[in-house]
C-alpha cells in the first residue's frame, strides 16, 4: 500500500506520524546504517521492547461495516536518549513481528527526529532511501501483478478468430 507519507512533494515537511510509518515498515539494515553514529549512547528505557498482540479490523469493500479480521504480532518500545536532559523528547516505536532491535532503532530515530538540529540530516540520511526503498518494493509488487494482468476483449477476440477458422 502506498501512502501520502511516503511521498514528501516539493516543500512539505515531515511531520512525526509520517516519520514513525516510515521506520516502522523500514528495513532493519537501513535503520542500522543510518543511526551508526548515534548507536554509543545507551537509551533509558521508559518501556524495554515487548512482543504482543494487536486485533487487526477491515471493512467489506473499504466502506462497509468493520470487522475482526484476525490478530497481528507486534513489538514496541519507548526510550530517552541517555545523554539527553529529563524533558529530552521521547521515542516511540511499534513495528511489525519479534524484532526488537528493529524496535528500538526505530524509536531511536524518532527520538532524534525530534531535534530539529538533527533532522535535516537524518531526512537525507535515513528517511529518504527509506521512501527509496519502499517505492522499489511498490514497483516489483506492480510488476508481479503485471504479469498475471489478463486483456479479456484480445482474449475474447483470439476466440471469436479460432471460431471463424473452424467455420470455413
Amino acid at each position: 500500500m502506498f501512502h501520502s507519507f511516503d511521498n514528501t512533494g516539493p516543500n512539505r515537511q515531515t511531520l512525526r506520524a509520517d516519520w514513525m510509518a516510515l521506520l516502522a515498515r523500514a528495513p532493519q539494515h537501513l535503520l542500522d546504517r543510518a543511526l551508526a553514529p548515534h548507536q554509543a549512547a545507551q537509551p533509558q528505557w521508559l518501556r524495554r521492547p515487548e512482543t504482543g498482540l494487536m486485533m487487526v479490523q477491515g471493512r467489506a469493500g473499504g466502506t462497509g461495516e468493520r470487522f475482526n479480521l484476525g490478530e497481528i504480532t507486534v513489538t514496541r518500545c519507548a526510550l530517552r536518549l541517555a545523554q539527553a536532559a529529563a524533558d529530552a523528547p521521547v521515542g516511540v516505536a511499534y513495528v511489525l513481528g519479534r524484532n526488537h532491535r528493529h524496535a528500538q532503532l526505530a524509536a531511536v530515530a524518532d527520538a532524534l527526529l525530534q531535534d530539529p538540529l538533527q533532522r535535516e540530516a537524518l531526512e537525507t540520511a535515513l528517511l529518504a532511501p527509506v521512501r527509496e526503498h519502499l517505492q522499489d518494493l511498490l514497483a516489483q509488487r506492480h510488476a508481479r501483478a503485471q504479469t498475471t494482468k489478463v486483456d479479456f476483449l484480445t482474449v475474447a477476440r483470439e476466440a471469436g478468430a479460432d471460431d471463424e477458422e473452424a467455420q470455413a
